[in-house]
């Protein structure tokens, strides 16, 4: 990837395991990790990344996580993309119905006007990371921070979005339903399920981050 040293690109720290990040900084790329709010990568000032291998995708479609990281993208950058990497023909492969798969993709595309990038390979992915980064100029990303809020509803919607998965549209739906964060903290996990595009899997995680212990607590308090 020649001609693209010095470039700047942000990336979020579970994507190590993917291996672009250490691709990225083999190519000379001033590669930033650390945990993004929203999207993968973040290849420009107003351009972030989505990349979702073709299992993954699938799944995401299923458990809701897809269309709330796309919405979250939207509200945040001007230009968000979703990279979708690996071989189409496994989509077969991993579930008995692909018109949900293309159905998610069409979605993306058509409803939140979200481009959709196709790469066979976490190495072709890099490269096309890569000159989004050059096309974008040399000014760098940034990472987004959230306005503050001073209103009541504002801080109330902010308390929500704080927890996993849920961000900016999710948080709303939250609060209509349970009328208080207070409420919305300490439904169960199938009562926080019913929230439109929760599912049960992001609500058993909401749950699970509610309810544990920090590290090293004993789960008894001091007095």
């Amino acid at each position: 990837m020649s001609g693209i040293s010095g470039l700047r690109i942000i990336a979020d720290e579970r994507e190590r395991k993917s291996g672009i990040p250490a691709l990225l900084a083999k190519a000379g790329l001033a590669l930033e990790v650390r945990t993004l709010p929203v999207g993968d990568y973040i290849v420009g000032p107003e351009t972030a990344v989505e990349r979702k291998s073709v299992r993954d995708l699938v799944s995401s479609v299923f458990d809701g996580r897809l269309f709330d990281q796309c919405k979250r993208m939207r509200e945040s950058f001007e230009v968000p993309l979703l990279v979708v990497e690996g071989d189409l023909m496994d989509v077969s492969k991993i579930t008995e119905n692909p018109m949900i798969f293309y159905g998610a993709l069409a979605s993306v595309a058509r409803d939140e006007r979200i481009p959709v990038l196709p790469t066979p390979s976490a190495e072709h992915t890099a490269k096309l990371l890569a000159m989004l980064a050059f096309k974008g100029g040399r000014r760098g990303p940034y990472i987004k921070k959230a306005r503050r809020r001073d209103d009541l509803p504002g801080q109330q919607l902010a308390v929500l979005a704080s927890l996993p998965g849920i961000g900016g549209v999710l948080a709303p739906r939250m609060l209509k339903r349970f009328g208080a964060p207070a409420r919305a903290m300490s439904a169960s996990v199938s009562e926080l399920a019913r929230v439109e595009g929760m599912g049960a899997a992001r609500a058993a995680r909401i749950r699970r981050v509610l309810d544990s212990g920090g590290e090293g607590s004993t789960g008894q308090s001091k007095l």
